[in-house]
């Protein structure tokens, strides 16, 4: 296995006179199927196309994306493995310091809106050499959409970066199917058939059924108009169902046409059998390596897509709603070249995809006739005819924790509880507690309120009230001593500072104490992103409550960390706002003292001794320790939830 050429000696090396294709990629070159620019690069070569490779250029030099001259067929840019926005800022628009992406985790080796200043810089040498865009940043800017940072509407990325196609979703079918009309001598322009792809044109084709949505200009002005545009968008996301929509901008149209069908599992195999070296470009070595290798690493990636449609998630607008999976002798195959590695110490780290515990689809009709347009499979309820069924998956971990040399097999993906609670069978949920916990099991209820959850998305608290039940139970019944760790979000669009408290008391009467808390962060077209903006929720154009004003969100999130000194007036103020001051004193159930805190002791009165024993969160058999200790008995969480976009993830940013 060699990695593809990242300088011209390595082309010149390999044979290669011309390249087909030259890749511009925002990431360091990782040759990992986790990284969306390995599985492309390696798909085009398997198909005999030769692909260089040019990391991170200079985007203030013209020169940095003439390293291999002009490719014979086209570039492909992508701005990285997530969003270049997301990549540079935190959800308060202040700037990260590190980019796990680079070598040596050194921020600002990309511009902001990466994938438009690539392409541009490309065109000021190559005026007519076909440009492709992918990626996450692509897919989820594909038309028109509400950004962030700029507090504004922005047009379809495929015109600002003077792109010719743009492939959304997962793209191992729609490269090969370009690369081929490309091959075959077809004008880039001519190529407006290929599904998962959005292309321009001045005229629409009459002859295809085509949805007209409104055209920029209407949505950039009227925020209501944006979230029915949006509506249709996200009911047209299906490979079975979907219709072709085109989008006006003046004179021309930016037309999307169909998400391409869901990967066989043969097909998927095929990909992750492709000859990858499995890590990052030997090169970058001497700069400290790319940091995001090490959670990939030793962790196995069972599927894609994901039924769950979180309204905060842009999986459905991404990777769909149809899970796709991969055979058992693919994955033990790569797990059996994993204890090979020298680094290995005999622990897998994850064994799962944006959703650990799907491994088929939601029910048998959806690999023929999609998913269900007006229903979900799990919100608000399971459906009647979802197949809540983890044989396959446990049979599939089985197998790993037999292999030789495996001491143990760890699920760190993100688990839906209410589709492990529907199992009528406990076998996955027994074995889950028994041996695939590091310690802590993380779960994403994100709220308490069920009129906040019901905006997310998400099961009624219920739910999630019987699932803990039932977790603890389980630690007790098999001697476990193991937590839970909840990702909790706080200023979602639903949430009033009276929902912030409520999930302030439930952290209280929890006896959970949360070091880092995940603030709504408004990525590109999702379904609370549209709410944030418009103050609609689109799903059924009711009004919804938006904290946006900074100080208000400041607000809520100090009430999940209400314990921390530093929020004490913070707390105080959201508390007076509520008219909420019975839990402003000295009683048992205040969250913080009529008077400030001083010397940096904490601001809420301490916990009684022995209460974290009857706290559902606590570590079974250690939650009196805790309590005394002044340590939360359950940890807290340290990254964002699989699948969510406003922190960096493998799951499902290609």
């Amino acid at each position: 296995m060699e990695f593809l050429p990242i300088t011209k000696s390595e082309m010149e090396a390999r044979g290669i006179a011309q390249p087909d294709f030259v890749y511009v990629i925002g990431d360091a070159y990782v040759d990992h199927p986790s990284f969306g620019h390995a599985i492309i690069s390696r798909v085009l070569e398997n198909r005999g196309y030769s692909v260089c490779i040019i990391s991170q250029p200079n985007w203030k030099d013209p020169q940095s994306v003439t390293t291999f001259g002009r490719p014979r067929l086209g570039f492909l840019v992508s701005g990285g493995n997530m969003d270049s926005m997301v990549n540079h800022y935190s959800v308060t628009r202040h700037r990260r310091k590190t980019d796990s992406f680079t070598p040596g985790g050194v921020m600002g080796k990309r511009p902001d809106y990466a994938t438009i200043v690539y392409c541009n810089l490309i065109r000021q040498t190559y005026k007519d050499v076909p440009i492709l865009i992918g990626g996450i940043e692509a897919s989820l800017r594909r038309l028109g959409h509400y950004d962030y940072w700029s507090d504004g509407m922005k047009r379809s990325i495929l015109l600002d970066a003077q792109a010719d196609l743009l492939m959304y979703g997962m793209g191992e079918k729609s490269i090969v199917e370009i690369a081929d009309a490309l091959n075959a001598g077809m004008d880039v322009k001519d190529i407006t058939y290929i599904d998962g792809t959005v292309y321009k044109t001045k005229e629409l084709d009459e002859s295809l059924p085509t949805i007209l949505l409104p055209a920029f200009e209407e949505i950039q002005k009227n925020k209501r108009l944006y979230a029915q545009s949006f509506k249709t968008q996200y009911g047209n996301c299906d490979p079975f169902t979907a219709k072709r929509l085109a989008e006006p901008y003046g004179k021309e149209f930016v037309v999307q046409n169909p998400p391409q069908k869901p990967l066989t599992m043969s097909e998927m195999d095929a990909v992750y059998a492709l000859p990858y070296c499995r890590t990052y470009h030997p090169s970058y070595e001497k700069l400290g390596g790319v940091p995001a290798i090490e959670e990939v690493k030793f962790s196995l990636v069972s599927n894609r897509g994901c039924f769950g449609a979180c309204s905060f998630c842009a999986l459905t607008f991404h990777q769909g709603r149809i899970v796709q999976v991969r055979s058992h002798e693919s994955i033990l195959a790569e797990a059996q070249q994993m204890v090979k590695d020298p680094d290995f110490k005999g622990y897998i780290h994850d064994v799962g995809g944006p959703t650990a515990n799907f491994r088929h689809p939601a029910c048998e009709k959806q690999m023929t006739k999609g998913a269900c347009g007006g229903r979900q499979c799990l919100y608000p309820t399971p459906c009647k005819n979802m197949n809540a069924d983890h044989s396959d998956y446990v049979a599939l971990l089985r197998k790993l924790r037999k292999i030789p040399g495996v001491k143990k097999v760890f699920v760190r993906s993100g688990i839906r509880f209410d589709y492990l609670l529907a199992d009528r069978k406990d076998t996955f949920f027994k074995e889950l507690v028994q041996y695939h916990i590091s310690g802590q099991l993380k779960v994403a209820p994100e709220h308490v309120s069920d009129a906040v959850l019901c905006r997310m998305g998400k099961p009624k608290n219920a739910v999630y009230n019987q699932f803990v039940s039932k977790y603890f139970a389980l630690n007790r019944q098999y001697n476990m001593n193991q937590f839970l760790v909840p990702y909790l979000m706080s200023s979602h669009p639903g949430s009033t500072m009276k929902e912030a408290v409520e999930l302030a008391e439930y952290i209280r009467d929890m006896g959970y104490n949360p070091e880092q808390v995940q603030d709504f962060y408004p990525t590109p077209s999702t379904l609370s992103t549209v709410m944030y903006y418009t103050g609609l929720d689109p799903r059924t154009m009711e009004r919804v409550y938006v904290p946006t004003d900074p100080h208000e969100k400041a607000m809520q999130r100090a009430l999940i960390q209400y314990r921390n000194p530093k929020n004490y007036y913070l707390v105080r103020e959201a508390l007076l706002a509520a008219h909420r001051e019975d839990l402003i004193g000295s009683g048992p159930k205040c969250l913080i003292r009529a008077i400030p805190p001083k010397n940096g002791s904490h601001g809420a009165p301490p916990a009684k001794a022995g209460k974290a024993s009857k706290s559902i969160h606590s570590s079974v058999g250690s939650a009196g320790a805790a309590k005394k200790s002044g340590k939360p008995a359950a940890g807290p969480g340290k990254s964002a939830p699989k699948g969510r976009s406003s922190a960096p993830s493998r799951k499902g940013k290609r």
